[in-house]
């Protein structure tokens, strides 16, 4: 008798492993669970991506606004009608009023005849 319980519960167990263990069991079911949300997350911003994406060919094939603009950002390109100026460095400052006494030199109490 004992030969036979001990021989079922063998089985048993055989039974349960691969529910537990094997290729289709509960852990591998929630990691492929966890793993699907992440691809879920992925593609959910890949779609507004592309989607971003889709409206700037929209508006680069509607009109010429955009071509325009892109040209002058990224391109720095200028209409036939327009000029353009560059500094090459910083300009001088603007001396404040009252400051061009100061460079002047300085002047000794006495009066000159």
């Amino acid at each position: 008798m004992r030969l036979l319980i001990a021989s079922l519960a063998a089985l048993l167990l055989l039974m349960q492993w691969p529910l537990w263990f094997g290729k289709g069991s509960w852990l591998r079911v929630a990691e492929l669970r966890k793993s699907l949300e992440a691809q879920h997350a992925v593609n959910a911003q890949l779609a507004s991506r592309n989607a971003a994406l889709g409206a700037e060919v929209d508006s680069l094939r509607q009109g010429r606004e955009a071509i325009e603009e892109r040209a002058r950002m990224h391109l720095n390109m200028l209409r036939a009608d327009e000029l353009f100026f560059q500094r090459s460095g910083p300009g001088p400052t603007p001396a404040a009023p009252g400051t061009a006494d100061a460079a002047a030199p300085a002047r000794s109490g006495t009066a000159a005849p």
